[in-house]
């Protein structure tokens, strides 16, 4: 997890948010257990009930159970239920301002699917070793 805080939300949220990126990247697993709230707190220097609460965000929404004395496991599902959840956060709330955008610039499918690695087709040397008459006709040549 990263280690820095930024003042737009609660710490114990953030916190939150963290283990969710973990369980929807893969690290943490189905069964598998959370850092413990000691160690967390220790190793990013913020008080336990700090922790304690982001964690208990986590069993209030089912993506995790605490079992008493062992601490607190990932709940089987729990990567599905994030996936459908942020998808429909990302349709809703992100995906009409991206898709505004993609309008306003023109971009076409093509290029959204090739993104930076295929820069948009420049003019070629051909067309600027143009012979100026060719270029412009206007001009006659002497």
């Amino acid at each position: 997890m990263d280690r820095e805080w930024n003042d737009s939300q609660p710490i114990y949220r953030q916190l939150r948010d963290r283990v969710v990126v973990m369980i929807l990247d893969g690290v943490l697993k189905e069964g598998d257990p959370l850092p413990s709230v000691r160690n967390v707190a220790a190793e990013y220097r913020v008080n336990p009930l700090t922790v304690l609460k982001g964690y208990q965000q986590l069993v209030d929404e089912g993506l995790v159970e605490s079992k008493r004395g062992l601490g607190m496991f990932v709940n089987a599902g729990a990567r599905d239920q994030l996936l459908k959840a942020e998808r429909q956060k990302f349709l809703g709330e992100e995906w009409p301002r991206v898709r505004a955008t993609i309008e306003r610039l023109g971009l076409t499918a093509t290029e959204l699917l090739n993104g930076a690695n295929h820069p948009t087709q420049q003019p070629s040397l051909d067309d600027a070793q143009a012979k100026p008459a060719e270029r412009n006709p206007a001009k006659k040549e002497r």
